[in-house]
């Protein structure tokens, strides 16, 4: 298969995912199926960097290099991968000319890091293919970020009825997750994991955590650590399935536990989200000494990113200042740079909260209350608007909300990341 038509095939995941095809299983001598892949991925690159994009350029080849140096990125998550693989589209973007797999490649990169504008951008240059279900599901990923629900939502059935796969399917059931109805959620979830082929277990784990997330913030633990079990047995050495089990073991108050894979999780991919979850586990066992080598590892990294001029960590500032260092003022500054870039659910509930931290009573139920008529159904916002309704006097909607919260779940109080 020419690898062009094979970029398309595999790959446009906007915010969800990125499948990553294990060629072989080699799970003896101790290997994780991470391992193998990324060490597959790594061989790739080292044998066609030379060659890719060094004229002449020979188009397969540059495309094989281009695909293989994302799927490092989408892999690791790592700062410098991430970086290299920006570099190595825009520079086969330059070399080529505007391949319709590199800007799609370039678009899912750009939604990641929350470059909305770039990603609009990119769209606007694959006009002529608009009706493609790719095209059609970054629009609709657009919207969803731009704060147009109901847009999502028919973009997201438009490129499902077009193309009936996995990632498709699991974008609609994210939607419902937030919006519509649980059940069909999880029915779209299960859908997706049926599409998905023997070779795809990167994705099936992938799918697996977000249904045993979804379990967890409905208080049915038992049943997310069986979806994180599965996940584990499907893809292993998966840094983000320890992570979210991390975060279960903190639920399920078995700290230590929680601590000790949290740890071994930031050994592998030292990212500052990872780091403020541990400060917080800290924070939460009463153990706030402990905690502030971790959450100051973690300030460092998200202002270093910051100073970079990247800004997919503006929401985890917004929200590390409110919590973490409850510095209210600081707070108000990151919710609104990142509410400047999408205004969604997220960062209204983001801005709210900070404004409440800052005593911003009045302003922050104006902010909350218009999350609220977006009818999302996120126990973390509606408790959020429950602290913000009791503050600003009232009182009765308050309480309102906090058995809408205990409902929907019982074991809110317990330990849990902000995402």
């Amino acid at each position: 298969m020419h690898p062009r038509r094979l970029i398309l095939i595999v790959f446009l995941i906007v915010g969800l995912s990125f499948p990553l095809v294990s060629m072989i299983d080699l799970r003896s001598g101790g290997a994780t199926d991470y391992d193998i892949d990324l060490g597959l991925i790594q061989k790739d690159i080292a044998e066609v960097k030379e060659r890719a994009l060094t004229p002449p350029i020979e188009v397969p080849l540059a495309s094989r290099f281009v695909y293989r140096v994302y799927q490092r990125a989408m892999l690791s998550g790592a700062p410098d991968d991430l970086q290299a693989a920006e570099s190595a589209i825009n520079r086969a973007i330059g070399e080529v000319g505007p391949l319709v797999e590199l800007y799609l490649l370039r678009a899912n990169l750009h939604s990641r890091l929350h470059r909305l504008e770039k990603v609009e951008s990119d769209v606007a240059a694959l006009e002529r293919f608009a009706g493609d279900a790719q095209v059609i599901a970054l629009t609709a990923g657009l919207a969803f970020q731009r704060g147009r629900y109901e847009e999502a939502r028919k973009g997201y059935l438009l490129a499902l009825q077009k193309n009936p796969t996995w990632d498709n399917f699991a974008r609609l059931a994210y939607w419902e997750s937030k919006f519509g109805d649980l059940e069909i959620a999880h029915k779209l979830y299960a859908q997706a994991e049926n599409e998905l082929s023997a070779k795809e277990m990167r994705s099936y784990a992938w799918v697996e955590l977000e249904r045993g997330l979804l379990e967890l913030y409905r208080g049915n633990q038992q049943n997310a650590a069986r979806h994180y079990d599965q996940a584990e047995k499907a893809y292993s050495g998966y840094w983000l399935a320890d992570e979210r089990k991390a975060e279960l073991l903190g639920a399920e108050r078995k700290f230590d536990e929680a601590i000790a894979l949290y740890k071994k999780v930031i050994k592998r991919a030292p990212r500052p989200e990872f780091q403020q979850a541990l400060g917080d586990l800290f924070l939460f066992i009463g153990k706030p000494a402990q905690a502030k080598p971790w959450h100051d590892a973690a300030l460092a990294g998200y202002l270093a990113s910051a100073a970079r001029r990247e800004v997919h960590y503006y929401h985890h500032l917004a929200g590390f200042y409110a919590d973490a260092r409850q510095d209210g003022a600081e707070a108000v500054k990151w919710a609104r740079k990142d509410i400047e870039l999408r205004d969604n659910f997220m960062t209204q509930d983001a801005l709210a909260w900070a404004l409440y931290r800052d005593g911003q009573f009045p302003a922050a139920l104006e902010v909350i209350k218009k999350t609220l008529v977006s009818g999302v159904k996120d126990p973390h916002v509606l408790f959020h608007a429950a602290m913000i309704h009791m503050a600003a006097g009232q009182i009765g909607e308050g309480k309102r909300l906090l058995q809408t919260v205990s409902q929907m779940n019982p074991g809110y109080e317990n330990f849990h990341v902000h995402r």
